[in-house]
């Protein structure tokens, strides 16, 4: 895949070279003859029928990039990654070709001899170009692969450049370039040959130290210098000049490389080892192999030092299973600069945020202080309304206070006519013997008024059940109440919904006050029906009363003369009638109802009193207590 890219990029160059018109289409007749040039190239088997096979549709037409790449994938690419399996093809031929069919139209040299670059240099620096530029289409080379290959240049020469120099050089061809992503390859070789990157560099220094970085990124010379090697049979030393790859340690008679002595093949089972001075050679080291050891010095210390690192770096290589150093490299820093544009986007994306975080920090603070203004006028109005409901619990609780106080003396001459109605009572049993058939109407009488009194229990309920509808109105206003406050909270981003939802809380609270109202008129008129119940309660006290004086009415003083039962004059022996035991029970029973009657009526003044209605005296149960219980006629 890799090999498959690199051949595309010379492709491009030439195919570009072929459009004359720039129009991204090439007449079939250039596609042939480039096609067969190719093939010839990378020794594949020449098919001329091939290409007007595969474009018969198109007979008059020129072929696009896009319409040849099929052709060009299926009949050439494919079977070039099969001689390249068997070594049939050399690479640098393969770009010699497409060079000089892109150099004819867009390379041009200076006629007077004053560009420093070679023919053979510009080659070598456009296949450098190829190497390290972008796979993207128009190729160009990013400034940070500018100054990588600038710097290896420079390092070849043993030359610095300041970084900024660099970068204000990179910025000058950018502008005239009117591009912003990089060089392209004919501004990179105008940068050479105008001498503006290398002042006071010779042609020939730039010529080697171009050469030198050519054989280290294409052809994976990771390291090339002399070594003395001893031999394998005669152990004589001898100086090979070395060339060392990622697969293989080749050394040669000269640095020609004319005359190959021998290769060393690299793989992971390999080492390399320091060895101490001996028969007179110094810095030695050597490689093993599975096969072979081979003994080699160095001219000092630190190129000793850099073979064994080199040889190290190669092993490592085939141990990881890559064939190439500087493309692997080339890969990091894409990579590199991948990762540093992620986290310039992801830097903007950040900063964008937070300055809407900020503008939305700021809204949120303005409106924090209106709910803070609002918030505040709420609270003086609640505390007015707080005023305003203290003062009405004390005059309430002063006038309970109030009846309270009269309702204690009220029980007091209660309990003190109790004790003398016990002594009429005490002395009216023994006139009640003929009053059965009354006691049966008083006892009807007793049922009605029990009834009325379950009718005023029962309306008491219902304005208990009244009062408990009240508070849970209540308790729904003050829900709206704090509906409508977190509708304002919640407002917060559009004035109009705000404003819409106010509107809506205030109608339902409207809503709420008119079922208050309702309410109340409803309790009004249970406080109405209480006092219906209480007329029957006194209508029924008036009948017993009636049936009381009725009674007083049969009841006769004994005469002097009337015949008297004969009774010992022990009181042990005597026993009531069963007609005196009734009527004592009855007695109780009028007394526990008109304690009932009172306990009421005390009940209904407070009830009255805490809804605001109209004061009704206590004293009138105790009145009909006494009407209930007359005074017995002597």
């Amino acid at each position: 895949m890799a090999l498959r890219k690199e051949l595309l990029k010379s492709i491009w160059y030439a195919f570009t070279a072929l459009d004359v018109e720039k129009s991204g289409k090439v007449s079939k007749s250039q596609l042939k003859v480039l096609s067969h040039n190719l093939y010839t190239v990378l020794h594949i088997p020449h098919d001329p029928v091939a290409l007007e096979e595969h474009f018969r549709d198109d007979d008059d037409g020129p072929v696009s990039s896009q319409g040849y790449m099929p052709y060009l994938n299926k009949y050439i690419l494919d079977k070039a990654s099969w001689q390249v399996e068997e070594g049939a093809f050399v690479k640098e031929h393969f770009d010699e070709l497409c060079w000089t069919l892109t150099a004819k139209k867009n390379y041009r040299a200076d006629s007077n001899g004053n560009s420093l670059l070679s023919d053979q240099d510009a080659f070598r620096l456009w296949c450098l170009f190829n190497f390290l530029s972008e796979d993207k289409y128009p190729l160009i080379m990013v400034p940070d692969e500018v100054e990588y290959l600038l710097k290896k240049l420079l390092g070849s020469m043993s030359l610095e450049m300041g970084l900024g120099e660099l970068e204000e050089l990179l910025a000058q061809e950018a502008q005239t370039a009117q591009t912003s992503g990089g060089l392209s390859v004919w501004q990179f070789l105008e940068l050479f040959n105008s001498g503006r990157c290398l002042r006071g560099v010779g042609r020939d220094s730039l010529s080697m130290a171009i050469q030198e970085v050519y054989q280290e990124l294409i052809q994976d010379v990771l390291k090339q210098g002399y070594l003395w090697k001893r031999g394998h049979l005669r152990r004589n030393w001898a100086e090979r000049w070395f060339q060392l790859q990622p697969s293989c340690l080749c050394y040669f008679g000269s640095e020609e490389c004319k005359e190959k002595r021998g290769t060393i093949p690299l793989d992971a089972q390999c080492c390399v080892e320091v060895l101490q001075d001996r028969e007179g050679k110094r810095c030695m080291f050597c490689v093993k192999t599975a096969s072979r050891t081979y003994e080699m010095s160095a001219s000092d210390t630190r190129q000793r030092q850099e073979w064994t690192a080199a040889i190290q770096t190669a092993i490592r290589l085939q141990a990881e299973g890559k064939t190439s150093l500087h493309k692997d490299l080339k890969q990091k820093r894409r990579e590199q600069r991948e990762q540093r544009e992620r986290r310039r986007a992801a830097k903007e994306e950040e900063l964008l945020r937070l300055q809407q975080l900020q503008e939305e920090k700021e809204r949120k603070l303005q409106e924090l202080e209106l709910l803070q203004e609002a918030q505040r006028q709420a609270e003086r109005l609640l505390q007015e309304e707080e005023e305003r409901r203290r003062s009405q619990h004390r005059e309430l609780q002063q006038a309970l206070e109030g009846q309270l106080r009269e309702a204690e003396q009220a029980r007091a001459s209660m309990q003190a006519e109790m004790e003398l109605k016990k002594e009429e009572a005490a002395r009216q049993r023994q006139r009640i013997a003929e009053l059965e058939e009354m006691q049966e109407r008083l006892q009807e009488a007793l049922q009605l008024e029990v009834k009325a009194r379950r009718d005023e229990e029962a309306v008491r309920l219902a304005q208990t059940r009244l009062l408990e509808e009240e508070e849970e109105k209540l308790k729904q206003l003050m829900h709206l109440k704090e509906e409508q406050e977190r509708y304002i909270e919640r407002a917060q981003q559009e004035k109009q919904e705000l404003q819409q939802e106010m509107a809506l809380q205030s109608r339902s609270l409207q809503n709420a006050q008119q079922q208050l109202e309702e309410v109340r008129q409803n309790r009004q008129r249970a406080d109405e029906d209480v006092e219906a119940a209480q007329r029957k309660l006194r209508q029924a006290s008036t009948n017993v009363k009636h049936w009381n004086v009725q009674m007083n009415r049969l009841m006769h003083p004994i005469e002097p003369g009337d015949k008297r039962p004969t009774t010992s004059s022990s009181f042990t022996s005597f026993q009531p009638s069963p007609l005196a035991r009734r009527d004592s029970s009855l007695k109780r029973l009028t007394r526990w109802g008109s304690q009932g009657n009172r306990t009421l009526s005390a009940n209904s003044g407070e009830q009255k009193s805490l809804n605001g209605g109209n004061k009704t005296p206590i004293l009138a149960s105790a009145s009909q207590e006494d009407k209930l219980d007359p005074a017995p006629e002597n």
